[in-house]
């Protein structure tokens, strides 16, 4: 176990309230403090999360009223923020998951928190997804001392709130800044992990070649991911870390790979023909166009879970990842340094991950 173990023991009455608990870290966090043993845990969504063990909180991070009654009994000690609602630009962007924070930490003015850590990414350093990499970027692999750059960004708005609320409130935070984040959950609108798996099973439905959709500077540089579980450590690390508090930190697995070695390994897990850059991207939106039917059968002859391929497949989101015509990977020395020792293997990431879907009649 990495270092967020330590000393929870001393507090026998943590109390911590995840929000976004259907999306892979939420999830993972809850699942992580469940086994933890020392923690209540609360989930705050509008809809109860089939099988967690949370006690459900239902609310809309959009109506203050709502929080306000929502939450007014409930006295968390420790947030852990993961939300997001993706919105046509950055303007709305900033509009509405500031917002969504700000609603939060104003409706808990009353309760004991001690430290609220704050789920963000790497589009700190490259920029909102509608002008990736258009401005001017920090050297790789990005480090948290960077400055932020001249341009409008959800995530700059959302530290703002939270350093206020924290100034305002006498709560610690954290910031985790994680890349392409990979784990369990269904309906997920940035799941590259069961992304890649849809795709994969579709292809090979159809005896057709696993073609990587994105560019060739993806395909032939260096880059890393972020596991779930491992982001679930980091941000319970920071939350319980006397060391930690107040600071921002990348969190990614800590190795890195190539695509162009990554894609036949997972090419290889389900038995299709793996085929890479060849000319330019070929998107997945373009790829897996009209093919909804076509799992839907496949659903209903394997016996899967879910028959709607749109709550499966964020085909938008990998063709943003891997269509980025820069190298994107980040520095994980200050969490090093901090104490933070948690460490992943993206390709064992990949195949636990699929081994899982797989065992929950996700994918057949």
């Amino acid at each position: 176990m990495t270092s967020h173990t330590v000393g929870l023991g001393i507090n026998q009455n943590r109390v911590a309230l995840v929000v976004g608990a259907s999306g892979i870290a939420g999830s993972a966090i809850v699942e992580q403090l469940n086994q933890n043993g020392v923690w209540t845990v609360l989930a705050l969504s509008r809809n109860p999360v089939a099988g967690s063990p949370a006690r459900h909180i239902s609310a809309d991070l959009m109506s203050p009223d709502g929080l306000a009654l929502a939450l007014g009994d409930e006295k968390p000690t420790h947030v852990f923020f993961t939300a997001w609602a993706r919105q046509d630009n950055e303007q709305e962007n900033i509009a509405v998951n500031t917002a969504m924070l700000r609603n939060l930490l104003s409706a808990l003015d009353h309760a004991p928190v001690e430290h609220v850590a704050l789920m963000t990414g790497l589009k700190h350093y490259l920029g909102p997804f509608e002008s990736y990499g258009a401005g001017p970027i920090p050297d790789t692999p990005f480090r948290e001392e960077e400055p932020r750059l001249p341009a409008p960004n959800f995530y700059y708005a959302q530290e703002d709130e939270l350093w206020a609320a924290a100034e305002r409130q006498g709560f610690r935070w954290s910031v985790h800044r994680s890349h392409t984040v990979i784990g369990h959950a269904l309906g997920n609108a940035m799941n590259m992990g069961l992304t890649l798996a849809a795709q994969a099973t579709l292809c090979k439905e159809l005896g057709q070649p696993f073609i990587f959709p994105g560019s060739e500077t993806q395909w032939n540089s260096l880059t890393d991911m972020t596991d779930g579980e491992l982001l679930a450590e980091h941000m319970i690390w920071a939350a319980t870390s006397e060391q930690a508090g107040n600071q921002a930190y990348n969190v990614v697995n800590g190795d890195v790979f190539r695509w162009r070695w990554m894609w036949p390994k997972l090419a290889g897990y389900f038995g299709v023909r793996a085929e890479g850059f060849e000319g330019s991207p070929r998107p997945l939106e373009e790829q897996m166009e009209g093919l909804d039917d076509l799992w839907s059968s496949i659903a209903a002859t394997h016996g899967l879970v879910e028959a709607d391929l749109a709550r499966v497949a964020s085909w938008w989101h990998t063709d943003a990842d891997l269509g980025r015509n820069i190298e994107v990977l980040a520095d994980m020395s200050k969490s090093r340094l901090a104490g933070f020792n948690g460490y992943r293997r993206t390709e064992d990431s990949f195949r636990r991950l699929f081994d899982r879907y797989r065992a929950e009649k996700i994918i057949p």
